[in-house]
């Protein structure tokens, strides 16, 4: 199930920046709301603030800063790494609707 897996990609997050304090820094003053959005299993938002990312709720964000669309099968497969970005968003696969920053922000994330 993704709910599952988004659980187990927040809590890695959460323990690589509190065993890291270079990404702790990077992550300083950035609050950003990620909302991703599953065209085969809905809309998850999370919070990252003071570099820790919330639990993965149900439902759109307020206001999110970032968009993450894709599908479930496309994000299992980057989070295993079958998969870059790249070729996901070139193929149509992966849309990623944030600032350049917030882009590459988001590879802390996976």
């Amino acid at each position: 199930m993704i709910e599952d897996l988004l659980v187990s990609l927040v809590d890695r997050f959460n323990r690589r920046t509190q065993e890291n304090p270079g990404v702790r820094e990077e992550l300083r003053g950035r609050d950003r709301i990620i909302q991703l959005n599953f065209t085969d299993a809905g809309a998850f938002t999370l919070e990252l603030k003071e570099g820790k990312l919330s639990p993965p709720r149900i439902g759109n964000g307020h206001d999110p800063q970032v968009k993450i669309t894709t599908d479930t099968t496309t994000f299992q497969s980057l989070v295993k790494k079958e998969i870059g970005p790249i070729k996901a968003m070139y193929s149509g696969k992966l849309r990623i609707d944030a600032s350049l920053e917030d882009k590459l922000l988001l590879r802390r994330l996976l």
